[in-house]
């Protein structure tokens, strides 16, 4: 088993809290939550709901304990009114708020009950457990009419880090439907190996069956249909390891034999990387297609092998009948890719965060990019933001848009350190069709705050795009600790 390199962490959690639910509901479900158009309806009104993670919220006098913003979508997108404020002090939520927690460092949505509403689940990487610092934390907390109510953890499986410290559990969570029986597996990435989980689940957080990854040390986890089935597949993009800073991505094949470690051996990708990843059909063919990113470049790593092409990439796989195969070599863009706006610089991270969707409703995902360590102008880390559209011929660069706090119509102003990319999601939330934009920026002000843009024919309307901040959603900032609301979207970022 290879051993993962151990690097800063791309967000480092700082501060704030609060909760009181601000509920939206609806009377019965939409449509089963694991549709994809409404995948994230906590309330089953059939509009997409927007979590925010604010892993650096505090609860009370508890600093960094963490929290999650569920923002209710509705025929006019979201805003900070209509909302949930999720804690580890909520009633029914398990745990307890800690200093440093980080509840929130990650979030997803699945209905891991089968009751046709969507369940949030929340990753808390740094919270330490039986003794084991930073031992991690999945909790689920259950979606029914009047939103989200009551929770479980997710138990990690017998044997999981036996004998490590710093697994981070739940550095990652993924879910999908891989065997057709419309209850979500769901996959757990970490610091130690990764966890499998096949739905549907008891609300005490019991899976139907679950297993211990052994074989695969990998911090992230991607899941979608890449071969048209109508069953999703399972990636791990590992993150950076030993003789590959780059990060291996291994496709699964299916639950280990402890007797025998090479039944159902994952087939590596040996052309493909990533540190996290993300499915979507680019193309337009029906099948789904695999986005990795790698932020880190040799500036972040010191290590003998190399890391991401100056200022960090994206890597495509294309899906297709036969799903995506270990000869497969990927298409890779960076800033100094022609027609990719910005410029490649060190330290850029370009690919920390990225995500998936179709903007403007042509047929096409387009992908949302977030660098951000980018310099606007003079202000370092100010961060930006790049949208790559989808096309019949794959991913291009026609049409490619950059944004920052100094775009025009783009609320705000670009700040040093403000980190406006650090996460990144496209989904539609006002169901016209079209996917909203939706960019992090955890470090601005005390609170941090999201930029979100609707979607519309020629793509993201900045005209009317607002900025919501943590403080006006509800969580609460101590001292000069940061709350890092927009650290965290269902989309995924990359932590190393």
């Amino acid at each position: 088993m290879r051993r993962a390199v151990t690097a800063a962490a791309v967000l480092t959690a700082s501060a704030a809290v609060t909760l009181t639910p601000v509920t939206s509901h609806a009377a019965a479900p939409f449509k089963g939550a694991n549709t994809s158009s409404v995948q994230d309806d906590f309330n089953g009104d059939g509009y997409r709901d927007l979590a925010v993670g604010a892993p650096g919220a505090a609860n009370g006098t508890v600093q960094e304990a963490g929290s999650v913003v569920v923002l209710y979508g509705s025929a006019s997108s979201v805003s900070a009114t209509r909302r949930a404020v999720v804690t580890q002090s909520t009633s029914g939520v398990p745990g307890t708020a800690e200093e440093w927690d980080g509840f929130g460092g990650t979030v997803a949505s699945a209905d891991l009950d089968r009751d046709g509403y969507a369940d949030l689940l929340v990753g808390t990487p740094g919270e330490d457990v039986g003794g084991a610092e930073s031992r991690g934390s999945v909790t689920v907390v259950w979606g029914g009419p009047n939103g989200l109510k009551g929770g479980a953890n997710i138990a990690p499986p017998t044997g999981y880090g036996e004998g490590r410290t710093y697994c981070r559990f739940g550095m990652s969570v993924a879910t999908g439907d891989m065997n057709g029986d419309g209850a979500p597996e769901v996959g757990i990435g970490s610091g130690c190996t990764t966890a499998s989980y096949s739905g549907p689940f008891t609300r005490t957080g019991r899976a139907a069956a679950h297993y211990d990854e052994w074989r695969e040390n990998a911090r992230g986890v991607v899941m979608g249909d890449v071969n048209g089935d109508g069953r999703a597949e399972r990636f791990y993009p590992a993150g950076p390891m030993d003789g590959d800073i780059r990060g291996p991505v291994t496709l699964d094949a299916g639950p280990p034999d402890l007797l025998d470690p090479l039944v159902n051996r994952g087939i590596e990708l040996p052309y493909a990387d990533g540190h996290a990843g993300q499915i979507g059909d680019i193309n337009g063919d029906g099948y789904g297609d695999l986005v990795t990113g790698i932020a880190g470049d040799d500036s972040h790593f010191n290590a003998p092998t190399p890391a991401a092409r100056r200022g960090g990439e994206i890597q495509v796989l294309y899906g297709g009948a036969q799903g995506i195969t270990a000869g497969q070599k990927p298409k890779v863009f960076h800033q100094a890719t022609a027609g990719v706006p910005g410029t490649a610089e060190w330290g850029d991270w370009f690919g920390q965060s990225l995500s998936v969707g179709d903007v403007n409703a042509d047929g096409y995902a387009d992908v949302l990019v977030g660098s951000p360590r980018e310099a606007v102008g003079s202000r370092a880390s100010a961060g930006t933001a790049v949208l790559l559209r989808g096309s019949a011929s794959g991913l291009t660069t026609a049409k490619a848009a950059g944004y920052t706090q100094n775009t025009a119509s783009v609320p705000g102003a670009a700040e040093a350190e403000d980190w406006f990319g650090a996460a990144a999601h496209l989904a539609d939330l006002n169901k016209d069709g079209k996917a909203e934009m939706v960019v992090g920026v955890p470090t601005e002000n005390s609170d941090g705050c999201l930029w979100v843009a609707r979607g519309s024919a020629s793509g993201p309307a900045l005209n009317g795009s607002v900025n919501l901040c943590g403080q006006s959603a509800g969580i609460a900032v101590r001292g000069r600790m940061n709350g890092y609301f927009g650290a965290a979207l269902t989309s995924p970022h990359v932590e190393n």
